[in-house]
C-alpha cells in the first residue's frame, strides 16, 4: 500500500478501490490529478498522468527521498519504480526492464528522461572518471535522438516518431559501464509529408534556425522553412521548442558522444540534400522526362559528393539487367516523383540508423571480462509508441497497434506469472483468473501463412501488378471467419467501412478501421538500386558507410530483401523475447486532455486510454486473489501499535505468529491468508479498517510520546542548567582566586622597588572583576602617588599640585603642557639676563610694599590694550597681585590687579601662548607670552597650573576656558581674539580687526 498520503488525495493504489469498476478507477484518477498527484500504483505498476506543467518533484531532494527505499515507503513516484528496478538488478544480480507505454503526448519521453536522470544520479558515488563519462554520454544520447527522431504533432510538441529500447549495462558494483540502443519503425513518411498543424523532424528546423550564416551558405540553404516543399507545411507552425538553442545543444552533445567534425558536417549535408530534393520538379518534353530546375541537381551532387550527371541519371532512369544485357529504362513522371521521395525517406532513415549505430559504438561495453569484473547486469528502458486510432489509419498505425497488442500480451502474461509465482512461493492456493487473452489478435497479425503480415508479403511477392484492393480481397478470403476481423465485403451493412478500401480489427483497446491504400508500397519500401549505387560511390566516406549494398554489381542476382512488415514483426518478436527474460516494471502514461491544459481532465479521452492500456484488467488480475500483501516484519512495523500483544515489541516465537495474533484481535482473521514470508489481505475494507485504527492509535501514541519527551527534555534542560550554574560558580571562584593570587604575587614587594611597581604588568582580570580591577588599580595609583609625594619638599609638592591642576584642566585640549620640564616660576633670569637684577630689585620693593609671600609666575609678554595698541610688557604674578610692568622703564608698574579680582583664564587649543585674564570689572588683560628661551617652550600649562593650585589653596574657584577664537571684554565691550599662524612672523603680535583682534604667531 502506498503510504504517507492523506485520504483527500484518493487511493494511491488502485488495487485498494472499494469497487473495481471503470467508473471508480477514473473517478480516483481524476481526483488525484486535480490534487496534483500525477502518479498512482496498480500493485507494482505505475500510472502516470501528464500534468502539462513544471512540477518541483524531480530535484536532488526528491532523489534522496526515494534512494534505497522500498516501493511503498514513499508516495507513488517515477523514482520509486526506477529505484525498485535498480535494487532488483543489484541485489539479485538479475536483468530488469522498465516498459513505458502510452499514446503520443502522454509523457513517455519525459518519463524515460527522468528515469535516466535518477539512475545516473544514484550511481558512481566514488566519481570514477570512466563511469562519469559513460553516464554523460547516456544522457547526451537522448538529446541527439530527440532531434532526429522526434517531431511536433497535433498532440505533442515533442512526439517520439520511433520506438526506442535502451539497455544500460552495470558492473558488479552497480555502476553504469555502457549501454545499447535499439530503434523501431521510424516514421520516415514524415520526411516528405505532414498533416496540417504538424512539423517534420526537429533536425530540419534546428539546422535552419540555429546554423550560422556561413554554414547555411555552404549548404546552399535559407533560414525560411517555407522555402522547402518537404517541410513548408510545418514552417509556420509554432512550437515550444527553441530550435536555435537546441541546434547548439545537439551539436555539443554529438561532440561529447564522439562524432567528429567531418561526420557532423556530413549530417548537415544530408539534411540539406533532402530539403533540396523536395524542391526538384519534373516535366515532360516530347515524351521525355526532364528535371525543370537543373541547378538544384548541381547543389545536391555537391552536398552528396557525387557527379551531377550521375545524380541526374539516377533520378530520371532505372537500370535493368536482363541476363547479360543492361538497359536504362526511363521513368514516367509518376515513377520519377516516387523515386525522389523514396530517396529522401531512405536517406533520412539511413542517417538516423547510422546515428544510433554511432552512439552504440561509443557506449557499447567493450573488453569486459566477467571473470575479473563480475557479472554484467542490465536495466532496459522501453519508450515506445502507444495505441493509435486516427480518422485515417494506414500501414504505420497498423504496425504500431500490433506492437501494443504484442506488449499487452506480454504484460498480462508477466503480471499473471508474477502473481502465480508469488502465490506458489508463499504456499497460497492459486485461483484461476478469467481475463481477456489477446493472443488471438496477435496471431491474427503475425501467424505464419494466415496472419495479415503473411498475406501482405504474399501480395508483394506476386509477379505482375498487385494492388491494395487485391490484397484486401485476399484478406477477406483467408480471414472471413475470424471473430476479430471484418470488412465491408464481409459486413455489407456496415456503412462505416468503404468497399475495396477498409478493414477493421477488433483490438483489445477497441475497434480500429484501416485503409489499405498504400499498404503494398509501404510494405515493399522500394528504393531503386540506382540510388544505392549512387550514394555508395560517393567520395564522402560516411555516405559510403551508410549504403554498403550499393557495391553489388548491376548483373548480380540478390535475394529479395525482407519487407518492412516482416522486419517490424521480427523486431517485435525479438523485443518481446528480450523483455520476457527480464524482471519487468511498468509505467503507464495517460494524456488527460488534447489542449495541454494542467487542469482539464477529459473523461472520455482518459477512459479510452485506460481501456487500451488494460489498467482495469490489471487491477482485476491483482485483486483476483488478495488485494494487499506485505512481509511480516514490515506489516508489524506499520500496524503493531493496534494490539497490546505486539506493542511495543512482541514476545511470540515469530513475526508470523505476532501478525496472526494481531489480526485475530482485530477480528480480521477470516479475511487474510498467511504465507511463508508475507501476510495476504483479501479485501481493501480490512486494510482501510487497519489504517483507521492505526491512525487513531498513532494520535494517542504521539501525544504520549510528546508528553514523555517534553518532560524528559525539561528535566534534562534543568539538570544541564543546574550543572552549568555549579560549574560556572566554581569556575568564577577559581578565576577570582587565581587573579587575586596573581596580583598578590606580582605586587608583593613593590614598596621596596625603585619605581614602586610601575613596571609591573597587571594580570588579565576575569570580566566579572572588571570594576574590582579598576578600583584596585585606582587604589594602587593613589598609594603610588602618596608614596612619591610624601618624600617631596614643600616647594616640590607645590609644583606637583600645580602640574596635577594643569593636567586636570587642559588634558586632551592642548598638546604641549610642559609637564616634562621643571617649572621655574620666574623666567626673567633666563629670558632677560641683562635686566634680571633690576627686575629682582623692583620685585623686592613690591614685596615689602604689598606684603606678598612668593612669586607665582613672571614672564615677558606682548599685550593689547583698550586703545588697540600692542606693547611689550612683563607680567609678575604673586600670591596677592598681578602686576603689569614696562621693561623699557626699569620695570615700572603700569597696572596692579588684585588676584581676588581675577575670575578666570581663557587660552586657545593651539600651540600659541595667548592667555586672557578675566576680571570682575570687565577690563580683561590680553597678553601673549614671548621672548622665551628656548623659543619652543610652552608656559601656558605652568601659568594655568600655578594659578589653579593657588586659588584652590585659598578655597576659591578659577574658571579656565579653552576656546578658539578666545572671547574677552575690553572696557565692557566684547571682543574676540583669533590666532593666525604665519610663516613670515618672527614674534607674536596683535592687530586690530572689526570685531576684535588677530594674534599673528610664528608658524608654518
Amino acid at each position: 500500500m502506498a503510504e504517507h498520503e492523506s485520504r483527500e488525495f484518493g487511493k494511491a493504489d488502485f488495487v485498494l478501490l472499494d469497487n473495481v469498476s471503470l467508473e471508480e478507477l477514473l473517478a480516483n484518477l481524476k481526483l488525484r490529478f486535480e490534487k496534483g498527484r500525477i502518479y498512482s500504483y496498480i500493485g507494482e505498476v505505475l500510472v502516470s498522468v501528464n500534468p502539462y506543467r513544471a512540477m518541483n518533484i524531480y530535484g536532488r531532494d526528491a532523489i534522496e527521498r526515494y534512494e534505497g527505499r522500498e516501493l511503498y515507503e514513499r508516495p507513488p513516484h517515477l523514482f520509486a519504480i526506477a529505484d525498485a528496478a535498480y535494487k532488483a538488478m543489484k541485489r539479485r544480480n538479475k536483468d530488469t526492464c522498465i516498459v513505458i507505454s502510452g499514446e503520443s503526448g502522454a509523457g513517455k519521453t519525459e518519463a524515460s528522461k527522468y528515469i535516466m536522470q535518477y539512475i545516473t544520479s544514484i550511481t558512481n558515488p566514488n566519481r570514477r572518471a570512466e563511469v562519469e563519462r559513460v553516464k554523460n554520454m547516456l544522457l547526451k544520447s537522448n538529446c541527439v535522438l530527440e532531434a532526429f527522431g522526434n517531431a511536433k504533432t497535433n498532440r505533442n510538441d515533442n512526439s517520439s516518431r520511433f520506438g526506442k529500447y535502451m539497455d544500460i549495462n552495470f558492473d558488479f558494483k552497480g555502476d553504469p559501464i555502457g549501454g545499447h540502443i535499439s530503434n523501431y519503425l521510424l516514421e520516415k513518411s514524415r520526411v516528405i509529408v505532414q498533416q496540417k498543424g504538424e512539423r517534420s523532424f526537429h533536425s530540419f528546423y534546428q539546422l535552419l534556425s540555429g546554423a550560422p550564416e556561413s554554414l547555411l551558405r555552404s549548404l546552399h540553404i535559407k533560414k525560411d522553412p517555407t522555402t522547402y516543399n518537404y517541410i513548408k507545411v510545418g514552417g509556420n507552425v509554432k512550437s515550444c521548442i527553441n530550435d536555435g538553442a537546441e541546434f547548439k545543444a545537439v551539436a555539443d552533445a554529438m561532440k561529447v558522444i564522439g562524432f567528429t567534425g567531418d561526420e557532423i558536417q556530413t549530417v548537415y549535408k544530408i539534411l540539406s540534400a533532402i530539403l533540396h530534393l523536395g524542391n526538384l520538379t519534373f516535366g515532360v518534353d516530347r515524351d521525355v522526362i526532364r528535371i525543370e530546375n537543373s541547378k538544384v541537381v548541381s547543389v545536391i551532387a555537391e552536398l552528396l559528393s557525387t557527379k551531377v550527371e550521375n545524380v541526374e541519371k539516377a533520378l530520371l532512369y532505372r537500370t535493368i539487367a536482363s541476363g547479360r544485357d543492361i538497359i536504362d529504362k526511363q521513368h514516367t513522371l509518376q515513377e520519377a516523383s516516387y523515386g525522389r521521395d523514396a530517396l529522401a525517406k531512405a536517406m533520412y532513415e539511413r542517417l538516423f540508423c547510422w546515428i544510433v549505430g554511432h552512439i552504440n559504438d561509443t557506449i557499447d561495453v567493450k573488453d569486459y571480462d566477467s571473470r575479473v569484473c563480475g557479472n554484467n547486469t542490465v536495466i532496459g528502458v522501453l519508450d515506445i509508441y502507444g495505441f493509435e486510432i486516427f480518422q485515417n489509419n494506414s500501414f504505420e498505425q497498423f504496425c504500431i497497434n500490433y506492437c501494443n497488442e504484442k506488449l499487452q500480451q506480454l504484460f498480462i502474461q508477466l503480471v499473471l506469472k508474477q502473481e502465480q509465482d508469488e502465490y506458489q512461493r508463499e504456499g497460497i492456493p492459486w485461483k484461476h483468473i478469467d481475463y481477456f487473452n489477446n493472443h488471438v489478435i496477435v496471431d491474427l497479425v503475425e501467424q505464419q501463412h494466415k496472419g495479415i503480415f503473411s498475406v501482405l508479403d504474399e501480395a508483394c511477392m506476386n509477379v505482375g501488378k498487385v494492388t491494395d484492393e487485391v490484397f484486401l480481397s485476399r484478406l477477406d478470403n483467408k480471414l472471413s471467419k475470424h471473430a476479430h476481423y471484418t470488412s465491408r465485403m464481409l459486413s455489407p451493412t456496415d456503412k462505416s467501412l468503404e468497399f475495396h478500401k477498409d478493414f477493421r480489427i477488433r483490438h483489445y483497446a477497441g475497434d480500429v478501421a484501416y485503409s489499405v491504400v498504400g499498404f503494398i508500397d509501404k510494405n515493399k519500401d522500394t528504393l531503386f538500386q540506382d540510388f544505392k549505387r549512387l550514394l555508395c560511390n560517393s567520395s564522402n566516406p560516411v555516405l559510403k558507410e551508410m549504403w554498403p549494398e550499393g557495391k553489388l554489381s548491376i548483373t548480380e542476382v540478390t535475394k529479395r530483401p525482407p519487407t518492412a512488415g516482416t522486419l517490424f514483426k521480427n523486431s517485435m518478436i525479438s523485443l518481446a523475447e528480450n523483455l520476457a527474460c527480464k524482471e519487468p516494471y511498468y509505467v503507464r502514461c495517460i494524456k488527460p486532455n488534447d489542449v495541454k491544459s494542467p487542469r482539464l481532465f477529459e473523461y472520455e479521452r482518459c477512459q479510452h486510454q485506460v481501456e487500451y492500456l488494460g489498467l482495469l484488467e490489471n487491477v482485476r488480475v491483482r485483486r483476483a486473489g488478495f488485494a494487499y500483501r506485505q512481509t511480516y516484519p514490515r506489516f508489524l512495523q506499520r500496524y503493531k501499535m493496534i494490539s497490546e500483544s505486539t506493542w511495543p515489541n512482541h514476545k511470540l516465537q515469530s513475526d508470523k505468529d505476532a501478525v496472526r495474533r494481531l489480526m485475530q484481535g482485530c477480528g480480521f482473521d477470516h479475511d487474510v491468508a498467511y504465507g511463508k514470508t508475507k501476510v495476504f489481505v483479501r479485501t481493501p475494507r480490512t486494510l482501510v479498517s487497519l489504517e483507521e485504527q492505526r491512525t487513531d492509535m498513532a494520535r494517542k501514541i504521539v501525544v504520549l510520546l510528546q508528553k514523555v519527551w517534553r518532560g524528559a527534555i525539561a528535566r534534562m534542560r534543568y539538570r544541564r542548567m543546574r550543572a552549568g550554574l555549579i560549574i560556572l560558580r566554581a569556575y568564577r571562584r577559581y578565576k577570582v582566586e587565581s587573579y587575586i593570587r596573581e596580583v598578590n604575587g606580582r605586587f608583593k614587594n613593590v614598596s621596596s622597588m625603585k619605581d614602586h611597581g610601575r613596571h609591573v604588568e597587571w594580570p588579565t582580570a576575569p570580566k566579572i572583576l572588571h570594576e574590582f580591577e579598576e578600583s584596585l588599580q585606582n587604589l594602587y595609583d593613589k598609594w603610588w602617588a602618596w608614596t612619591l609625594i610624601k618624600g617631596l619638599s614643600p616647594e616640590e609638592a607645590m609644583h606637583v599640585r600645580a602640574k596635577v591642576a594643569t593636567l586636570e584642566a587642559l588634558k586632551g585640549q592642548r598638546s604641549d603642557l610642559g609637564l616634562q620640564r621643571a617649572w621655574e616660576g620666574n623666567y626673567l633670569k633666563r629670558d632677560s639676563p641683562d635686566t634680571a637684577s633690576l627686575f629682582t630689585l623692583v620685585s623686592n620693593q613690591l614685596q615689602r610694599k604689598d606684603k606678598f609671600m612668593r612669586v607665582l609666575f613672571a614672564c615677558n609678554v606682548r599685550k593689547i590694550n583698550a586703545f588697540h595698541r600692542a606693547e611689550d610688557r612683563t607680567v609678575l604674578i604673586t600670591d596677592r597681585h598681578l602686576y603689569k610692568m614696562d621693561p623699557l622703564k626699569q620695570y615700572k608698574t603700569m597696572k596692579s590687579i588684585p588676584l581676588y579680582n581675577v575670575t578666570g583664564l581663557s587660552v586657545s587649543p593651539g600651540k600659541d601662548q595667548l592667555v586672557v585674564f578675566h576680571t570682575r570689572d570687565n577690563r580683561d588683560l590680553v597678553v601673549c607670552l614671548k621672548g622665551m628661551v628656548p623659543a619652543t617652550d610652552s608656559r601656558i600649562g605652568e601659568l594655568v597650573g600655578v594659578l589653579l593650585s593657588h586659588f584652590k589653596s585659598e578655597g576659591r574657584r578659577l574658571l579656565v576656558n579653552i576656546t578658539s577664537p578666545v572671547q574677552c571684554s575690553m572696557n565692557g565691550r566684547k571682543r574676540t581674539v583669533t590666532v593666525e599662524p604665519k610663516a613670515t612672523q618672527l614674534q607674536p603680535d596683535f592687530t586690530k580687526m572689526r570685531s576684535g583682534y588677530i594674534l599673528a604667531v610664528p608658524g608654518n
